[in-house]
């Protein structure tokens, strides 16, 4: 495999609007960003990727863009962007945009456009069907909530829509807007962004019946052609593309360098194993085989082919240790913890969402009318018209909302978090006195010092980064275990994922190894490998 200089970087994630407030709006900018670049220095993160900055009705939070060229006000302006870019390539950070290509905001200027007259260069940007008021084109649900069909009076036709009604889709068989695309896609490259995240491409393709073709060979012709045009003509560009629909064989395909499509995906077979935000967001039980094996299936089938992101959270889910761990005391940062040395001792691009590294959790106690992310609001809407009792709309709001992922980074104990010096435009969580940046940087048993550590960790050591994987008694229930090997090398990760003490038998001599971090004092034996609560271990041998 031809190693690159991406590998062994560790991404962190910043929802911009929750992250830091310069100016006392209430709303996370470019200025709040640069005043916390030595934090992101210190943890040691090679890219910041950002959520989509371009001007935006916000109806999803930036993901509707009715302007590609510009920045959203509420974020800042250019020349703070500019000033933003440049103070991370000081600190030898790159910069990562969140590129939303499958459809715009309904006020997009294209879209004004298309929606007036049949007989528009733009019309054809997006996708029509003919129809009557009363009887719409065959088709499925929209992603939140609703038909994925839209009447517009004035052309007689109705628009398709994957996710929002104010988010149309663009029309990518029109080599025309492809072209658009690209253009702005080199504006950015040349303002300094370094990479990109490619919001929903696996949704560019459509079905010809109301849906969405995930699984169609159209998709990386479509890639091939905007890599070749764009990002592909440097060797200094990171991309990510979120597919959701992507099997394994699709995913060896989108990131072999030899098809020149991605850096790598994300795919969220592993977001799935609960039933969070899928199918009718009902609880679906899991076992840790189950997981295991979700994991192995991912780490071995792109061992020669391609390269994994490896993540547990993002801003559309919920809080990684309210989710996978235990976010109640005394074993909130304990478990934590260990989903780290879980997930970091993988072979792939690790990926860290803002506040995952001070063990930030879900929010509690919410009212149905708390919620504000567009799709918990239409899933509450939608819900009472069914005849949901309130109390269940709120246990599945509580479960399931992007919301719990959204709220304030919390910098330290003063109001509102430290977030902002105003009203902040969504409540931060009331635990912020205890969990917050400020408490973790003055512990050296802290998670903020475990993640650094583990990231420094990757950036110099080769069995980390290109070791083989191989996982250890799959059927164990309590124990996560698998190693890494990688010439004379080897690495073991012990990851105990129960609040009560589990013991495998040995495969190895561990006692001869060394320790290169864990989260516990007790030690392993040579027979047995037990393991308190939470514990996690990742010990280098010699072959």
């Amino acid at each position: 495999m031809k190693r690159e200089w991406w590998h062994s970087l560790t991404v962190y994630q910043i929802y911009t609007r929750s992250f830091c407030d310069s100016n006392g709006d209430g709303i996370g900018d470019f200025g709040g960003i640069l005043q916390k670049l030595d934090y992101l220095q210190e943890l040691g993160v090679g890219a910041i990727w950002l959520s989509p900055f371009n001007d935006s009705p916000n109806c999803d939070n930036g993901y509707d863009v009715s302007d590609y060229y510009k920045v959203i006000e509420e974020a800042g302006t250019m020349e703070e962007l500019e000033e933003l870019i440049a103070a991370c390539e000081k600190r030898e950070i790159v910069v990562m945009m969140d590129l939303v290509l499958n459809h715009s905001s309904h006020l997009h200027p294209w879209f004004l456009e298309a929606r007036k007259d049949r007989n528009s260069k733009y019309h054809d940007f997006y996708i029509w069907k003919e129809g009557t008021k009363e009887q719409p084109p065959e088709g499925g649900g929209a992603f939140f909530g609703g038909s994925t069909w839209e009447w517009v009076p004035e052309v007689q036709e109705y628009y398709y829509h994957s996710f929002s009604v104010m988010q149309p889709d663009l029309n990518w068989k029109n080599p025309s807007l492809r072209k658009e695309l690209y253009r702005m896609i080199q504006f950015w490259m040349d303002k300094g962004i370094r990479g990109f995240r490619l919001d929903a491409i696996d949704n560019i393709v459509k079905d010809g019946h109301g849906g969405n073709d995930t699984h169609s060979e159209q998709i990386h012709t479509y890639l091939m052609e905007m890599n070749q045009n764009t990002y592909g003509k440097s060797e200094q560009i990171l991309t990510v593309g979120e597919t959701g629909g992507a099997t394994v064989e699709m995913a060896q395909q989108y990131s072999d360098p030899e098809s020149q499509e991605l850096s790598m995906i994300f795919q969220f077979e592993l977001m799935g194993i609960d039933g969070i935000r899928s199918g009718n967001w009902d609880p679906k039980p899991y076992t840790l085989p189950q997981l295991k094996q979700i994991f192995e299936k991912w780490q071995t089938g792109l061992e020669e082919k391609g390269w994994n992101s490896l993540f547990w959270g993002n801003h559309d889910f919920p809080r990684v240790v309210s989710r996978f761990g235990n976010d109640r005391e005394p074993y909130r940062e304990k478990s934590a913890k260990m989903l780290a040395v879980l997930l970091h001792g993988m072979k792939g691009t690790p990926y860290i969402y803002q506040g995952e590294e001070i063990g930030m959790t879900n929010v509690s106690g919410l009212r149905i009318e708390d919620y504000q992310d567009i799709e918990s609001v239409n899933f509450a809407e939608d819900r009472k018209k069914e005849g949901w009792e309130e109390e269940k709309i709120r246990t599945y709001l509580a479960r399931n909302s992007r919301d719990h992922a959204r709220t304030p980074m919390q910098w330290n104990a003063e109001k509102h978090a430290g977030f902002t010096a105003g009203t902040p435009w969504m409540a931060e969580n009331q635990n912020y006195e205890e969990i917050n940046v400020e408490n973790s940087r003055k512990n050296p048993d802290s998670l903020f010092y475990f993640y650094q550590k583990l990231i420094a960790l990757r950036r110099k050591n080769d069995t980390l980064v290109y070791g083989d994987f191989r996982l250890i008694e799959e059927e164990n229930p309590d124990i996560f275990a698998y190693e890494r090997n990688l010439g004379e090398k080897k690495l073991i990760v012990l990851c105990n994922v129960r609040d009560t003490a589990a013991e495998m038998k040995a495969r190895y001599d561990l006692t001869k190894g060394t320790v290169l971090i864990h989260n516990d004092t007790e030690s392993l034996t040579k027979e047995v490998w037990k393991l308190q609560p939470y514990e996690a271990y990742m010990i280098e041998l010699l072959q």
